[in-house]
């Protein structure tokens, strides 16, 4: 065994062994501000000792210099010793400084509890702009998901789908960029995993490890330290089920928009599922609920679905807000107005559903943009406030438009109409 081997497994023993000495140990890199901390105390102790003592006026201002450099000295030994540790537990801190972190850490804590209900895109746009106002953030996802990787890995392992519960954990994770890249990484087609993403696996496999789906999702919020919680609705294998006006039935949440036929309803196959008892404590808890954005059928009513979300969220005192999208989709919403949107909700729900409804009047969309997405049959909701108003619900309308390769919501400014709200609570 070489000299190089001998002291790294020397060093590895030490560690192993136990009392208050392991942090003095060589390579962790603290001693230094433990030191400069005990030195501050010692100056503190003797330049307190020394100036209550009668001596020469210059001996006295010699001794408030030494105590007050051993505040400065301790002040700077504390400061360093807690950023030791942020830095260990919270890589993303890194280069925020201190008063920072702890300013924002004590108000977000503060800040208002608001629900999401959803899934899809949509929803983990939202998250991204909530969760620099609160950490007492829900999000209440949908598993009726059944394509793509999701899909794959949902009837192969036998596994709820991971995708949406995914895009919305990586929305609220305080990691570092790198991490939530990894996260949403897909292998490419000619790759045996081709379509896979790195997170849809990581949860997979945290499914197995742990036995069940709901701890994988607590121990994968663990690891990217999540700036609230994700909640999948239901621990049910849902199997989304659409009427259409024809009369014919199509089975699957990924097949429904394909059927490229007008909806009557969606329903579960299995006729019912229960809610997870988390999703319902959050939405009793709640001082907003937000349902949306996010595609209509398939991923927020198929969280209306299960009667005992739908029964909380209408009993609820807290301000419901649905969040209406900016473009139809084909297969689903076509020629959706946003008085549509409400009557599909409250047709699967309850006219109590919601209280507001947010509408986009930001228009400012290139023709070339526009003529892109008409050529997937996608084309601007149609704003018919009157209606909803008429209908009992209130309107509140602003640019929430963000264009940058495609439509979406501006995660920003949708977040900061949303918690204007606290001043109606």
């Amino acid at each position: 065994m070489t000299k190089k081997v001998f002291n790294f497994l020397n060093r590895v023993t030490r560690i192993k062994a136990k009392g208050a000495l392991r942090w003095l140990y060589p390579g962790i890199g603290i001693k230094r501000w433990i030191g400069l901390s005990s030195f501050g105390v010692l100056m503190i102790i003797i330049g307190s000792l020394r100036l209550r003592s009668e001596e020469y006026a210059v001996i006295q201002i010699l001794d408030a210099v030494i105590l007050f450099s051993g505040v400065i000295i301790l002040v700077l030994g504390i400061k360093h010793t807690v950023r030791f540790f942020i830095n260990l537990l919270m890589p993303s801190a890194k280069g925020i400084e201190l008063v920072d972190i702890l300013y924002q850490k004590k108000q977000l804590s503060r800040g208002p509890k608001i629900v999401v209900v959803g899934g899809g895109t949509g929803l983990s746009v939202l998250l991204t702009g909530l969760k620099e106002y609160t950490y007492n953030l829900t999000a209440i996802v949908t598993v009726a998901d059944d394509g793509g990787s999701s899909g794959r890995l949902r009837q192969q392992f036998d596994i709820l789908p991971p995708g949406d519960i995914r895009n919305c954990l990586v929305a609220l994770a305080d990691a570092p960029a790198l991490m939530r890249d990894l996260f949403q990484f897909r292998f490419d087609k000619e790759s045996e995993m081709a379509g896979h993403s790195f997170g849809n696996l990581f949860i997979t496999v945290m499914t197995r490890l742990t036995g069940d789906f709901e701890k994988a999702v607590k121990e994968t919020s663990r690891v990217l330290a999540l700036r609230g919680q994700v909640i999948p609705s239901t621990l049910n294998k849902m199997i989304l089920m659409a009427q259409h006006k024809d009369g014919t039935v199509t089975e699957g949440e990924n097949q429904i928009p394909k059927a490229h036929c007008p909806i009557s309803k969606v329903y579960l196959k299995s006729g019912q599922a229960q809610a997870t008892p988390e999703a319902i404590k959050a939405i009793e808890e709640a001082q907003i609920i937000v349902l949306g954005p996010g595609s209509l059928y398939t991923s927020i009513i198929p969280n209306l679905l299960i009667k005992e979300i739908t029964d909380a969220i209408v009993a609820s005192h807290a301000i419901k807000v649905y969040v209406c999208n900016i473009m139809t989709q084909y297969g689903e919403t076509d020629g959706f107005s946003v008085s549509d949107h409400i009557k599909a909700l409250v047709a699967h729900s309850h006219p109590r559903i919601v209280d507001y409804c947010l509408i986009n009047t930001g228009g400012d969309i290139s023709r070339e943009m526009l003529k892109r997405y008409e050529e997937e049959n996608a084309y601007l909701v149609a704003n018919d406030a009157e209606k909803v108003t008429k209908m009992g619900y209130r309107v509140i309308e602003d640019d929430t438009l963000s264009v940058s390769g495609v439509i979406r919501h501006n995660p920003e400014k949708l977040a900061e109409i949303i918690l204007g709200f606290i001043e109606e609570i």
